[in-house]
């Protein structure tokens, strides 16, 4: 069977090829009656639109990375499905790749891979350095996810330090003072961890509670097993907590088990807080109280960011950059917000509606 093509549906609609190509390419100046008419006749002849030519035309593959440290850790699971879905929006392919958080896997995203089928790349890095990001001459566009490691490159995340600090005050506020911090870490790197363990430090420290080393749980990786192993660890030290800050929620749910199994209860003797707002946490027992960051909007500027550098480093730009149009590098904050449930706030009684609210994670309390 013949591939029917752009000027068989023009053919079939009595319009001309042009006007086919607009209501593909979803131009305004298009009337609703011819608009209706042409998409008629495409579900018709059951015409498809050939993506690979349309980019090659534009000098592209029309594929894009998403590079991530671990593709089963939740958050970058749901991440992902918000990428893909903002990339099918704008006709673009994403392929996904996993570098098991490994410096010379991220150099290679970084690259394009060593080859030309990714227009763009958008990382979570987590063993690169700002070195590594610093010359980037001929790699392809790219946004970095997390922590910012480089001012030179554009940027999405939510404030970690901010809302460590908010997460914090609000374990203060219920009246614990000793606060745990699953997978901590108190030294001046970069990244995710350091900057959350600033942000408890900060709201320690605005409280007037001593920071006590001990506090940091550090792990090695952010897995529920490790969360788990931690606080086992701290407790058979004979060490007790009030409250658990888990810098995520993997860590959280690990540590749910280990206080259950210690014959703790969460929130009566150990409150508990992660991050990340996972489908899990609105199923556990208790349910989990976490930070939400804005997986949806943290998506959507990432994409937008990267067509934008693509468009550039497609049009040959003169000298001056800002004569071309050229954006200079955005570090752009999302926003996140605190999801409270029953492992800080208790078991209260609501209804069926206010049940299902929480676990799609639209009830604050």
């Amino acid at each position: 069977m013949v591939r029917p093509r752009i000027k068989d549906v023009a053919r079939h609609a009595g319009v001309s090829e042009k006007t086919v190509s607009n209501v593909i390419n979803d131009y305004v100046h298009v009337s609703e009656r011819t608009r209706r008419v042409v998409r008629e006749a495409i579900d018709q002849l059951g015409y498809k639109v050939n993506l690979a030519g349309r980019h090659l035309r534009k000098g592209r593959t029309g594929i894009i990375a998403l590079v991530v440290p671990e593709l089963d850790v939740p958050y970058f699971a749901e991440l992902a499905r918000h990428v893909i879905r903002e990339a099918e929006q704008r006709s673009l392919t994403v392929l996904i790749h996993q570098t098991g958080a490994d410096r010379d896997h991220e150099l290679a995203a970084l690259a394009g891979f060593g080859s030309t089928f990714v227009d763009g790349v958008i990382l979570s890095p987590l063993a690169l350095t700002a070195d590594d990001l610093r010359d980037r001459a001929g790699t392809p566009p790219t946004v970095l996810l997390g922590e910012l490691l480089e001012e030179g490159a554009d940027h999405v995340a939510i404030d970690n330090e901010r809302a460590a600090r908010e997460a914090t005050g609000h374990l203060i506020g219920l009246g614990r003072r000793v606060i745990w911090a699953v997978g901590g870490r108190d030294d001046a790197g970069l990244g995710t961890a350091e900057a959350r363990t600033r942000g408890y430090r900060a709201a320690l420290a605005a409280a007037g509670l001593a920071f006590d080393p001990a506090a940091l749980l550090p792990v090695s990786s952010f897995r529920m097993p490790d969360g788990a192993e931690a606080v086992a660890r701290a407790l058979g030290a004979g060490h007790r907590p009030d409250a658990l800050l888990c810098l995520n929620d993997q860590l959280a749910l690990g540590a749910l088990r280990t206080l259950y199994e210690h014959g703790l209860r969460v929130p009566e003797d150990v409150a508990v807080i992660g991050f990340d707002d996972v489908e899990g946490g609105r199923f556990s027992t208790p349910t989990l109280s976490t930070v939400a960051p804005d997986k949806a909007a943290v998506a959507r500027i990432a994409v937008e960011l990267l067509l934008r550098r693509m468009d550039e480093a497609a049009d040959p730009a003169p000298a001056d950059a800002a004569a071309a149009g050229v954006r200079s590098p955005q570090d752009l904050v999302v926003a996140h917000r605190l999801v409270l449930r029953e492992s800080t706030e208790g078991a209260v009684r609501r209804t069926p509606r206010d049940q299902r609210n929480m676990r799609d994670g639209k009830l604050g309390k």
